[in-house]
């Protein structure tokens, strides 16, 4: 596991975004790992939560595939920084909110839209200080995708979510990630 520095961003818990191998999925290569706890009082970690309802059984149990369409991430490069920022359709969002009775929906206007597509609207956003480069596939037309660990409360650390996982109490969520401009992390 590579050791990252955690950036403090605004409203986010900064350790919560790890470069490791995540045994249940990747076993044999680094990656952007990112816990969400659904039960956060954070709103965006919850809609976060609420999307990954979406997601399609793959690679196992508790491991499921969010379509592109429904959940996306992107990560860019800013010097030693590397950020990871999770985006979805304002439309899907809205879908998935609505009629639900918790305030939820009412948190949707106030998220900030991409500046790349105004369509969709930034959830989640975290930073570490690493040298770790996504990979990208042969072909070059896909990037290696961000595992969500989602839990339900506490804080685990990197050393607790293969154990929380395999534990039943959290499934994992592999998401299409996308490199901003040319596919050039940075």
């Amino acid at each position: 596991m590579e050791t990252v520095e955690p950036v403090e961003t605004h409203g986010e818990n900064p350790v919560r975004m790890w470069i490791l191998p995540f045994p249940p999925v990747e076993p044999d290569s680094e990656g952007a790992v990112l816990a969400v706890d659904h039960l956060s009082a954070d709103p965006d970690k919850r809609m976060v939560g609420v999307l990954l309802g979406r997601g399609h059984e793959a690679g196992g149990e508790g491991v499921f595939l969010l379509l592109p369409t429904d959940l996306t991430a992107r990560y860019r490069r800013t010097g030693d920084r590397l950020s990871v920022t999770l985006l979805a359709p304002r439309s899907v969002v809205a879908a998935d909110l609505a009629g639900r009775t918790d305030g939820l929906r009412d948190h949707l206007d106030a998220l900030p839209a991409d500046a790349l597509d105004p369509d969709r609207v930034a959830l989640l956003h975290r930073e570490a200080v690493t040298g770790f480069v996504p990979a990208t596939s042969p072909g070059g037309d896909e990037r290696q995708p961000v595992l969500l660990v989602d839990h339900a409360g506490g804080t685990p650390g990197p050393g607790d979510l293969t154990a929380l996982f395999e534990a039943g109490g959290a499934s994992v969520a592999v998401v299409a990630a996308e490199f901003p401009d040319d596919g050039v992390p940075g």
